[in-house]
């Protein structure tokens, strides 16, 4: 039986209190992209696709998928996301990306694509420092690592290049901002999986086509 290349796609999603007003869409547009990834597998049945998916806020991370069968994935509800309390993001990112990459020590037929979605800057780190991020992102870089960065509320190009991301999304916090948002993600992650197909570098540019569009 020949053996499918296995695309990780790791969610970090912050659940600190400020997303609260935007909760319902957060949902929706997580379950959508879960739809998506399932379409995606369908299409490219040489790839065989798993999600893992992280909340944080200062209470902690949870993990709520760890290396999860996309066919098997069901969808989040309200019982299982309520935002609460602050935004220890560089914590988030660090425990993430040690506990797949532990996972994926000594394979090589993979690519993760991760993806960040906060609507604020760190503020409650005690473990990881915005340093200590963008060093493990260089090194993750060069083992088929791709990132991208999607925020609202403040300056997200400049903040997710102090980390080494140059993927990056910013949305409006209201409905049709967030529904655009989820659009131009779901759009990004066929673009990953056709360059994965390709052979092409591919987290390159994943926005770029999209941008110029009118």
């Amino acid at each position: 039986m020949e053996t499918k290349h296995q695309v990780h796609n790791l969610i970090i999603l912050d659940e600190s209190g400020s997303m609260g007003s935007i909760k319902e869409s957060i949902i929706a547009g997580f379950n959508e992209i879960v739809q998506t990834v399932k379409g995606i597998e369908k299409e490219f049945p040489e790839q065989e696709h798993f999600i893992s998916l992280v909340t944080f806020n200062g209470f902690g991370q949870k993990l709520l998928h760890f290396i999860d069968p996309v066919s098997k994935l069901e969808q989040i509800d309200a019982n299982r996301y309520q935002p609460d309390a602050s935004t220890p993001l560089y914590d988030a990112m660090g425990y993430s990306f040690a506990k797949l990459r532990q996972v994926l020590e000594g394979k090589s037929d993979y690519d993760v694509l991760v993806t960040i979605l906060t609507d604020g800057e760190e503020n409650a780190s005690k473990e990881y420092t915005g340093q200590a991020i963008k060093k493990l992102i260089d090194e993750l870089k060069l083992n088929r690592w791709t990132f991208t960065y999607i925020g609202t509320d403040h300056d997200v190009e400049k903040f997710a290049a102090t980390i080494s991301i140059t993927n990056t999304i910013h949305f409006s916090k209201n409905e049709q901002g967030m529904k655009e948002m989820f659009l131009r993600e779901n759009h990004s992650r066929h673009k990953y999986s056709q360059n994965i197909r390709d052979k092409k570098d591919s987290g390159t540019d994943l926005y770029k086509d999209e941008e110029v569009k009118s």
